[in-house]
């Protein structure tokens, strides 16, 4: 801080709050007033330190309106007089300009952009950066010792941000090239947003203080917090630098920061029309605006971006690695800024930096030409009649499909009968047709005693032989005799017959391949299969060695001795004895009448252990149970039920 010289008066802010409610005070800064002839002396450095001498050799800003957001600029101090013209007030309070302390922050700002100065040819006062431009004065916040700041700190933090949106809206509407906002708040606003950016679309450069919370505990933690508008996309943040050149510590280090300029005891004129040192960010950007104004006095057309990269890419004291937190790219230069937006001016007009983009795939010469030539009306009617020719082709067509498909459903409906398994065709109907090979038809649709014969099955139970049927030779027993007749009395119930409750008699077997176990095994000795001839449950001898006479006699010998046939039954013939079929040695030949027990040849043999002759017949035991329907195929081994 500089000292007054002899005869000021010291006047110490507690500090100057321009951003409410969201941040802390953006533009906190202790003021000294100083006498009006040494002030220029004072002020040197600050104008040495961003090298404004030689962007004034081309320009002072002439013909350029900067538009300052802030408390209200009074403009008849001696150093403003006739270049501030004073806009509308959205700030929300009533206090008059006349009262001492209106204005007292934004009459500070507004002479650091367009004081010019007074006495003989602008020697004495505060000299501006854009001495030559106009300034647009917009009231947005009140000062801390303003009547109305109670009720301004009142405010909700959308309302202030509101009025906020409101302003900058309204500078855009008044074609200024420059936007200053020395303020700054912690939070964002989608209406702030979207007023920069409409100002940035029209080609408006916005500049806004970074902050001054570099010293809050929060920055001793890590980056200082971060201060909107600066903080936008498209804004010039500005962080503040000692006489030193070095960063000040109370200027916020975060992303915002892009440039940096003077904002320790910068000399500026107040509203009561003396000078003060004024300290904080809100200098710095206030310095920084003026040199956006004198780029757009040069080149107005100039691009904000480009505006902003002249600006960036043109700094002094760069820091180490080309960008901080503290001071940005570094530290602003006016006449480099200047001379850096030239070229880029020059570049833009000549179409520089744009001929890669041009030359890139050819640009816009070789994109081809649309392949898809206009229709008229009469192309348009010729399409139209080609749609419904095939759409009433593709009716037509349908509707065939779907009657020829209706033709064999109404046939089958209508009885006819068709290869297939039941129903086939027509949902529901029954088969009236022979199956095929192998398919059983349920017991409530059973064909008459008409059963095709299938390789290794017999006929199910209850069922006798079919007609002309001969055993297939790998099942014949011995392999070379002639099929055995079935079992049945002469003048009994023959093949194919049932008893009258539809089960099997006793004499309606079929050949021993019919009649074999389900599984298709052949007999496990060289004598019949299993369950031909055997005992009633399927299972014939095991050793080889003779049945008992109760059970049925091996294939090619009669009964034992003194036994005959079960009452009422004889064999329907005789049967012989086949190649390699000899009887067992002590067995009576066919024909034997032997007393039971008594074995011819071996007197002294009796009959096998257990054995007991089979005196006579069972009488049938109560009806078996019926036998499953046709589909089942759970067939038990014997053959029996």
């Amino acid at each position: 801080m500089l000292r007054p010289v002899a005869r000021l008066r010291r006047r110490t802010l507690a500090g100057v709050l321009v951003a409410l409610l969201a941040a802390p005070a953006v533009a906190v800064g202790t003021i000294g007033a100083a006498r009006a002839d040494t002030v220029r002396q004072q002020e040197l450095w600050v104008l040495n330190e961003i090298n404004v001498a030689g962007a004034w050799r081309h320009t002072h800003g002439s013909g350029v309106t900067v538009a300052l957001i802030d408390s209200g600029v009074n403009g008849q101090v001696s150093d403003l007089a006739g270049s501030v013209t004073t806009g509308r007030d959205f700030s929300g309070v009533n206090t008059p300009p006349t009262d001492s302390n209106w204005g007292i922050h934004g009459t500070w700002m507004a002479s650091l952009i367009v004081g010019h100065g007074h006495a003989p040819g602008g020697s004495s006062g505060i000299m501006g950066v854009a001495p030559a431009a106009k300034l647009l004065s917009i009231r947005a916040v009140t000062d801390r010792d303003d009547p109305g700041y109670r009720k301004y700190q009142h405010q909700s933090e959308s309302r202030v941000q509101g009025h906020l949106a409101e302003a900058i809206r309204y500078a855009t509407s008044k074609n200024v090239s420059v936007i200053s906002m020395s303020l700054g708040y912690q939070g964002a606003s989608l209406p702030v947003r979207e007023a920069i950016s409409a100002a940035l679309a029209r080609g408006i450069v916005v500049v806004a203080s970074s902050g001054n919370a570099g010293d809050s505990s929060s920055a001793q933690h890590g980056n200082a917090p971060y201060s909107f508008p600066a903080d936008y996309a498209g804004v010039l943040g500005v962080g503040a630098v000692a006489q030193s050149g070095r960063p000040a510590g109370f200027s916020s280090d975060n992303l915002s920061v892009q440039v940096a300029a003077p904002g320790v005891s910068v000399p500026a004129q107040g509203r009561d029309g003396q000078y003060w040192l004024v300290s904080g960010t809100s200098p710095a950007c206030a310095l920084t605006a003026g040199v956006a104004a004198l780029i757009k006095s040069v080149h107005p057309t100039l691009a904000p971006a480009l505006v902003v990269q002249a600006i960036t890419g043109s700094t002094s004291n760069k820091p180490h690695g080309g960008y901080d937190e503290q001071v940005g790219f570094g530290t602003l230069d006016a006449t480099a800024a200047l001379n850096m937006a030239g070229r880029l001016a020059r570049d833009r007009d000549t179409g520089h930096g744009r001929l890669t983009a041009a030359r890139f795939g050819g640009g816009t010469a070789a994109i081809p030409a649309v392949p898809v030539t206009p229709r008229g009306k009469r192309q348009l009617v010729t399409d139209a009649v080609a749609a419904l020719l095939c759409l009433a082709i593709a009716l037509v067509v349908g509707f065939r499909l779907i009657v020829t498909r209706r033709a064999p459903v109404a046939a089958a409906s209508a009885g006819g009968a068709g290869p297939g398994p039941p129903g086939a065709g027509v949902p529901g109907a029954a088969w009236a047709g022979p199956g095929p090979a192998g398919y059983r038809t349920p017991g409530n649709h059973r064909p008459a005693g008409v059963y095709p014969a299938q390789p290794g099955y017999g006929q199910p139970d209850g069922y006798g032989t079919q007609a002309g049927y001969q055993p297939s030779a790998a099942y014949r027993p011995g392999g070379s005799y002639p099929p055995t007749p079935p079992f049945g009395s002469r003048g009994g119930p023959g093949p194919g017959d049932t008893s009258p409750n539809g089960q099997a008699s006793a004499g309606s077997y079929g050949s021993p391949a019919e009649n074999g176990p389900p599984d298709r095994r052949g007999p496990l000795d060289g004598f019949g299969s299993p369950g031909a001839h055997g005992s009633p449950d399927g299972r014939g001898p095991l050793d080889g060695s003779q049945a008992p006479a109760a059970d049925r006699p091996a294939m090619g010998y009669g009964p034992p001795a003194g036994y005959g046939s079960p009452a009422g039954y004889e064999p329907s013939a005789p049967f012989g004895t086949q190649p390699r079929d000899q009887p067992p040695t002590g067995y009576p030949p066919p024909g034997g009448t032997e007393a039971p027990g008594t074995f011819p040849g071996q007197a002294s043999t009796g009959p096998p252990s257990g054995y007991q002759p089979l005196e006579s017949p069972a009488p049938p035991a109560d009806p078996a149970e019926e036998p499953p329907s046709g589909d089942d195929n759970t067939w038990p081994s014997s053959g029996l039920w």
